[in-house]
């Protein structure tokens, strides 16, 4: 329950950029992001190493300690390449390379990429784990049976696998993967970017060819594991699919970053670890034999010597195999389709199959796309550093909070000690608030710091591979993935939007304890003989014209009587609890006009007022009868959704620009009587599995309804349903949901229950008993669904009649 003073007012509540970088191209956006990864790898050594330690990365050609940043010559290197963005230079660090490891590694096996290949959903993966992940479909639903039927689906779209029993695990519809045909009954963990893949259906059959020449059984279907989106493959099997060489490349640079130290190739017993390496000689030397050998006068003055891993990576950058198109294998790719978004070869060009698109030069647009993604890592690396300095200040918080909180509970301490011994009980339970309030605010701060940890991390991940992406020489490897890369990148830069650098918690505590009245209540204790005679105030009057009550919320306005000549110094105002019971103060101020929110819907409360001053307290006033609403009317809350969720409708309609999962809660929150409200389906595409039910108001917002202990949830798809608490899945229900379709919400905290309705049927038993507290209407969606929610009904008259029964 909360209270707000306002001043009068009849009828209502009266409550007291970045510039972009210019003139450097893509090779200054990226040696803009290489500084900020450099600063962090060098405040990471620094805090391990103590003050005054150097920080250093490998591969530059300047120390940081005594030059401030110290990373001007790697920048203007950068920025002097234009569009090609040369990074021969730039060594990454071992710590920002651990990171970008899950970039690098295949979501079925879980190991590095070997042979990737690219799904139209530009994901990757490796060509013997997509061959593993085949599922072969019944033949009315081949590409060959949907055109003889006239049907317009396309190949790309999503299968309803759910259908088969392979994927169900103890009945809760979501999916433990087992190994291959290696290890086929043991599961396999969960893949580096946290998605599972689903095993074959059969193993393989033995086969002396490579995974992408053996044979493909008919009507082959390939599930993306990490979008889920299917596709049929044709008559070309995995051969269809284009080769991530760019990808190859990378993670061959990273293995060799993570091979044993070069040794000197002219020690003569023991070799030592080498500490150049020259590039005209193509020799790696130790010290002395650098000094011996490669003396720095003469005709070797103009060598060019480089780190020794700088010139391992100069030794493998080495012309590729040049791309060849898919259709045509002995033609090379030399132009790129704008409409496809993809390179192809003279020959595709002459056969017509891009007659009406747009076809540009293949340099041309692998330099534009270099071009735009270097410019996208500009907006990234901000939000990157951004987010670290956030990070700093999250764990300062934690240190002021403890201060805070020290200096609290003295004062707290000192405040209840200058009362009389009687009130060392309350001191005890003041004191278990405090701490109360001290290990939650901690327990949000570090919660707060472990999200944004992991998501700076992926966010270094990401932006350490694009830059490895970036040196790539390949035109057409490079184009191939460079769409989905910028479209990563400005996801990955929208997700540290609004709220995100945001701390959820202050470092002050919001308690006080306000001993005055207390105090003067004793300093006027006193013999009856010797009390002052100066009068108290008047008893107030209530207004009843401006009294009023909306959905669980009343407003109360009260006056001095006209002839009163007694000045109040303030005003007390008390509420019971709804059920007859004893009144408790709502509120003591100097106010005329309060609301009272969080009361209970269909309730009646009695409320009076009294006015006092520096003599004593007045009389009650006569007690006013307030009825709450019946039904509650409520929408959408848009201070407490995800950043994700979309708003229409006046907020009761609701939707997601995001593929993942994201929660929105009602603004009216209940604890007592019965309650129901119903969501329409708008849309639902792809079949889905959106999420509906009840929460608190501390709920996760960044996954499904359900997941953690704070959601009552259940989550629907279009055959069958399950019930959802702290990521427990039960009762799965036949029947499921289409675009039309009703869920009903039917709250009844009378009997601590909650049940749910899809289409004025109840689907399954009753989901959840024993729910006790405050609950908020909760749903959880993507951006495959749309909802409109429905409030102020009543009961469904059958369960109505059920409970009078009962």
């Amino acid at each position: 329950m909360r209270a707000s003073p306002s001043r009068r007012q009849p009828m209502g509540r009266c409550l007291q950029g970045r510039a972009g970088l210019e003139g450097g191209g893509p090779g200054l956006a990226r040696g803009v992001a290489v500084r900020w990864l450099t600063e962090t790898v060098a405040q990471r050594q620094s805090a391990s190493q103590g003050v005054g330690a150097q920080a250093t990365r490998e591969g530059a050609t300047a120390a940081a300690a005594g030059q401030g940043a110290g990373y001007d010559r790697p920048v203007d290197r950068f920025a002097s390449s234009g569009t090609r963005c040369s990074c021969r230079g730039f060594a990454p660090s071992p710590v920002l390379m651990e990171e970008m490891e899950e970039e690098l590694k295949c979501p079925v096996c879980g190991s590095f990429y070997r042979e990737p290949i690219i799904l139209p959903c530009s994901h990757n993966l490796c060509q013997a784990c997509a061959r593993n992940i085949l599922v072969q479909t019944p033949e009315s639903e081949s590409p060959q049976s949907r055109r003889a039927s006239g049907s317009g689906v396309s190949d790309y779209d999503y299968l309803d696998l759910d259908k088969m029993s392979l994927y169900s695990e103890a009945d809760s519809g979501y999916g433990s993967y087992g190994g291959f045909a290696s290890a086929p009954t043991t599961p396999c963990q969960k893949s580096p970017n946290g998605v599972r893949v689903f095993p074959p259906a059969m193993p393989p059959p033995a086969t002396h060819l490579s995974p992408a020449l053996a044979p493909v059984p008919r009507n082959s279907c390939i599930t993306c594991p990490q979008c889920h989106r299917s596709l049929i493959l044709d008559d070309r099997g995995l051969r269809g699919f284009p080769k991530n060489r760019v990808l190859e490349g990378v993670i061959d640079r990273y293995q060799q970053s993570k091979a044993a130290a070069l040794k000197c190739q002219l020690c003569e017993k023991a070799p030592k670890e080498a500490t150049v390496m020259c590039e005209q000689c193509d020799v790696f030397y130790c010290d002395p034999c650098r000094l011996r050998c490669h003396p720095p006068r003469g005709p070797l003055a103009k060598h060019r010597l480089v780190p020794p891993a700088q010139g391992r990576v100069s030794r493998r950058l080495s012309p590729r195999k040049v791309s060849t198109c898919t259709d045509h294998e002995l033609e090379n790719h030399s132009m790129y389709c704008v409409q496809c978004k993809m390179p192809v070869c003279y020959q595709c060009l002459e056969e017509g199959k891009h007659s009406s698109h747009e076809v540009k030069a293949l340099g041309a647009m692998w330099k534009l796309h270099k071009s735009q993604l270097s410019q996208a890592l500009n907006g990234l690396s901000d939000r990157a550093k951004e987010a670290k300095e956030f990070l700093v200040q999250l764990r300062n918080m934690v240190q002021q909070i403890q201060e805070n909180s020290v200096e609290f509970e003295a004062c707290l301490v000192a405040q209840c000690d200058a009362l009389i011994d009687a009130l060392n009980r309350r001191k005890a339970q003041l004191l278990a608030r405090v701490n109360k309030e001290h290990e939650h605010k901690l327990k949000v701060v570090r919660d707060q710091i472990s999200h944004c940890t992991v998501k700076l991390r992926q966010t270094t991940g990401l932006m350490e591979y694009c830059l490895e992406v970036i040196k790539e020489n390949d035109p057409s490897g490079f184009l191939q993935i460079s769409d989905a890369l910028i479209r990563r990148v400005h996801l990955t830069e929208d997700q540290w939007g609004k709220g995100t650098l945001t701390p959820r918690m202050t470092t002050d505590f919001d308690l006080s304890l306000d001993n005055s009245p207390l105090l003067q209540s004793i300093h006027q204790l006193d013999f009856v003989q010797m009390k002052a005679s100066s009068p108290v105030p008047a008893t107030p009057i209530l207004q009843l014209e401006e009294c009023c009550t909306h959905n669980n919320s009343a407003t109360l306005s009260w006056k001095q009587p006209p002839l009163s000549t007694v000045p109040a110094e303030g005003y007390i105002l008390e509420l019971d609890d709804g059920n007859g019971g004893q009144f408790r103060e709502v509120y003591v101020g100097k106010e005329t006009m309060c609301t009272v929110d969080g009361l209970h819907f269909n309730s009646t409360y009695n409320a009076r007022i009294k006015a006092f001053n520096k003599t004593g307290v007045s009389q009650y006033s006569k007690t006013l009868v307030l009825q709450t609403s019946e039904v509650a009317w409520f929408a959408f809350d848009p201070g407490s959704a995800h950043a994700d969720i979309i708003f229409s409708n006046d907020n009761l309609t609701v939707t997601c620009s995001s593929y993942d999962d994201r929660v929105v809660l009602g603004k009216t929150g209940f604890s007592k009587g019965v309650h129901y409200w119903e969501l329409t389906v708008d849309r639902y595409e792809n079949h889905p599995d959106p999420a509906f039910g009840v929460a608190r108001i501390d709920v996760m917002k960044d996954v499904m309804l359900g997941k953690d202990d704070k959601a009552w949830a259940m989550y629907v798809d279009n055959n069958r349903s399950w019930f959802m608490h702290n990521n427990s899945h039960t009762n799965r229900t036949e029947g499921g949901i289409t675009k039309g379709a009703t869920i009903g919400v039917l709250l009844d905290l009378n009997r601590k229950t909650l049940t749910f309705f899809i289409n004025d049927e109840q689907q399954g038993p009753i989901a959840f008993e024993n729910v006790e507290g405050l609950f908020f209407p909760a749903v959880s969606l993507n951006r495959n669904v749309q909802v409109t929610l429905h409030t102020g009904l009543p009961v469904p008259d059958f369960y109505s009649s059920r409970a009078s029964i009962a």
